[in-house]
């Protein structure tokens, strides 16, 4: 299975609901989706995508992934697409670092082998357990009436799980987490995210003026230290998501009694196949897992929601369905969602037929 062909193409993708806003000020009209077509000799083909939540929230900027992509193509025809490890190691040589300018490749390569296969990721990455994943809703920062008016919204959309974005002010985001949880029914679940915004002083003064709430918190501070220190203040699931890049960390994480649960996104750790270690890491000690990414349209959502599908029903958190947050599709995909759950496509690879209208001419092409 030689690659002969890789193929960059973009797409801009606006947000269904508007200026997404996170902490510090920091917001996003839409997410700058980066797509790559791999093909072989024989002409299967495999897609995959990247998208970052702007140039604020990782260490990933789109502009930057497609300039990373264009060195690392032509270096990679002529391999075999089948040796997916290799293939990572090989881009790790080639460039240091820069895990999410190597995801979207990553991704088309386990597209490849499930088309080559007839195999669905779920089946690929361990198999699925039952048919769907629970959903879950961001709320982003606004006044607290105006998100208690969205998520009201999003609970009559079928959402039964809403993150709430905090981090900036303590008491507007301990008033946030108020109307929000006023305005939802009581079986609502409630994560709070400050997106590793808070210092352990303003963490602490939230934990202790909502002790009354049922909510997880997610990430409140930046370093590992810092979430360290406030674990033993935390009366509540603590999981993290930011800090969870790499291997050594979430290991040092599980030796600490850090963690409650741990977030995996694939252009964070660099695509499915670090995503996969990491989440096989986190199954053998018993943490709860979201998958999912920084952003994208059908084509990212299908792959970590058919990695999410091969996760232990009991270890799920949830996940997000993103390509329903964009107004553009990528795709043809038989996502089902009812009830706050959602069943990804059950097709060969991602299980979904990319829509070559929709990706328009390649950015960047090369070919044996």
């Amino acid at each position: 299975m030689t690659i002969a062909s890789i193929s960059l193409y973009r797409q801009w993708q606006p947000f269904r609901d508007g200026t997404y806003r996170c902490s510090g000020g920091r917001s996003a009209e839409g997410f700058d989706s980066t797509i790559v077509e791999i093909t072989t000799r024989d002409g299967v083909r495999g897609y995959g995508e990247m998208a970052p939540l702007g140039s604020f929230y990782d260490p990933a900027f789109a502009e930057g992934a497609r300039a990373a992509m264009r060195e690392l193509a032509p270096q990679l025809l002529g391999c075999d697409a089948s040796g997916i490890e290799a293939l990572n190691r090989r881009m790790d040589l080639l460039l240091k670092g820069h895990p999410y300018a190597k995801c979207a490749i990553d991704m088309a390569l386990w597209d490849l082998a499930g088309h080559r296969n007839g195999l669905s990721l779920a089946s690929m990455t361990g198999g699925a357990e039952g048919k769907s994943l629970a959903l879950y809703r961001s709320i982003a920062q606004q006044a607290p009436d105006a998100m208690a008016a969205r998520a009201k919204k999003y609970i009559a959309e079928g959402y039964r799980r809403l993150q709430v974005k905090v981090g900036l002010d303590v008491n507007e985001d301990i008033a946030r987490l108020e109307a929000v949880r006023a305005a939802v029914p009581a079986d609502t679940v409630l994560f709070c995210d400050a997106n590793a915004s808070w210092g352990t002083a303003e963490t602490r003064r939230f934990l202790t003026a909502t002790r009354n709430l049922d909510y997880t918190l997610e990430q409140p501070c930046a370093s590992y230290e810092e979430n360290l220190a406030i674990r033993r203040a935390c009366d509540r699931p603590l999981v993290l998501d930011e800090t969870i890049d790499s291997a050594d960390v979430l290991l040092r994480a599980i030796a600490d009694g850090l963690a409650d649960g741990i977030t995996i996104k694939l252009a964070r750790v660099g695509g499915l196949t670090r995503a996969k270690f990491l989440r096989d890491i986190a199954i053998a000690k018993n943490l709860k897992i979201t998958i999912e990414d920084t952003g994208g349209a059908e084509i990212d959502t299908a792959a970590y929601s058919g990695l999410m599908l091969s996760t232990p029903e009991g270890l799920r958190q949830h996940t997000v369905d993103f390509h329903n947050w964009v107004t553009v599709s990528n795709a043809d995909a038989e996502f089902a969602i009812a009830d706050g759950e959602m069943t990804p496509p059950s097709g060969p690879g991602l299980g979904v037929k990319v829509k070559a209208e929709a990706l328009g001419e390649p950015l960047f092409n090369c070919k044996l």
